[in-house]
């Protein structure tokens, strides 16, 4: 087959100027594939009705040409940004850090930026100004990690006009939700810790208003509850070591303390270091155990029995229900959607026995 016939009468004029020197746009692709230029911006597009055929002989021309299309000309053709935007709280801990990073590796794959906003505060006026932001920039969806109640309140009130999905709080309104289950996690660590024979099991909270500490704190209770053991008020931290510390120096001078459940693994790391001081071994005399199996509880001292928390697979979940419903909305300004999705996607946990804990001595 001789070069002309391969490329027909495209290749003599514009696409082959384009190939040798300026850069080549979305009509030269279309003479060189023989196909008209919305089928190229359908292919672009990943528009389901195109054929198989049709649809590598456009892919082969924009190899050859080198075609790169813009950001512009996909949203122009698409009637979206292919950006989406998310807002985080205390993005600094571990967990809102984790499930930030895989929301953004997730999203690069199927083709999205992110634009993301960390806020420093929770009050209405900062997370209505947060999403108000991201529908100006023209986000095609927002994932919003609100771990606290109040941020989700003002995320209720702020009405966004792009899909959203929430993660660790429950709008109450249908929008979707992701999180982990709390409840089941806490469960499992108060009967860890009970069925090893101790008479109750204390608890170093997280912060009241935080979702997860909440829902920690209501099932280590009703875990209690429901096994006839004593329950005693749960000491109240802010998830950093530094309160765990202090709060377990008060722990450690009580000897009828043999367990501890603790709500974050910061927390527990303190509250060792607090026990070690006042001569408390571990698990010897006391069992602890923490929650979120951060990277370096298997290295504490002793490595520390905890409740793993996915959150990789959290931030995946929470941008795959994004994307599905996005793809239920037609581009703007059209209506929100109206296909059902899931009010709420619980995301199982697991807890790690490690050294930490032991039968009651």
């Amino acid at each position: 087959m001789t070069p002309g016939a391969a490329d027909g009468p495209a290749t003599k004029g514009r696409s082959r100027r384009n190939f040798a020197g300026a850069r080549p746009v979305m009509d030269d692709v279309a003479k060189l594939a023989g196909v008209s230029k919305q089928t190229v911006s359908r292919v672009l597009n990943d528009h389901p009705a195109v054929r198989a055929e049709t649809r590598e002989a456009v892919r082969t021309a924009m190899r050859t040409l080198g075609y790169r299309p813009s950001s512009s000309a996909r949203s122009l053709a698409s009637g979206r940004t292919r950006m989406l935007g998310v807002i985080s709280f205390d993005a600094a801990r571990y967990g809102p850090a984790s499930t930030l990073t895989a929301i953004s590796t997730a999203a690069q794959e199927a083709g999205y930026l992110v634009s993301s906003i960390a806020l420093d505060t929770a009050d209405r006026d900062t997370v209505v100004q947060a999403a108000d932001r991201l529908s100006a920039e023209g986000a095609d969806g927002v994932i919003a990690i609100a771990p606290q109640v109040r941020v989700a309140r003002a995320l209720a009130e702020a009405h966004l006009d792009t899909p959203l999905v929430v993660m660790d709080n429950d709008l109450g309104d249908g929008t979707p939700t992701v999180t982990s289950d709390a409840r089941s996690g806490a469960r499992k660590a108060t009967r860890h810790l009970l069925s090893l024979g101790h008479a109750t099991v204390r608890h170093l909270a997280g912060p009241t208003g935080w979702s997860s500490a909440d829902r920690r704190a209501e099932s280590w209770r009703d875990t209690l509850k429901r096994a006839g053991a004593r329950i005693h008020a749960p000491l109240v931290g802010d998830w950093s070591a530094d309160s765990g510390y202090d709060l377990g120096r008060a722990l450690a001078k009580d000897p009828a303390v043999t367990a501890i459940f603790v709500s974050n693994d910061q927390m527990a790391l303190g509250l060792l270091r607090a026990l070690h001081e006042a001569g408390r071994r571990v698990p010897e005399d006391v069992s602890v155990v923490g929650y979120d199996d951060i990277p370096e509880a298997a290295h504490f001292l002793p490595p520390l029995t905890t409740v793993r928390t996915d959150f990789t697979d959290i931030g995946t979940i929470a941008l795959r229900i994004l994307l599905d419903r996005m793809d239920d909305t037609p581009p703007r300004p059209a209506e929100p959607p109206t296909t059902p999705v899931p009010a709420l996607t619980l995301v199982p946990v697991e807890l790690k026995v490690r050294h930490s804990t032991t039968a009651r001595p």
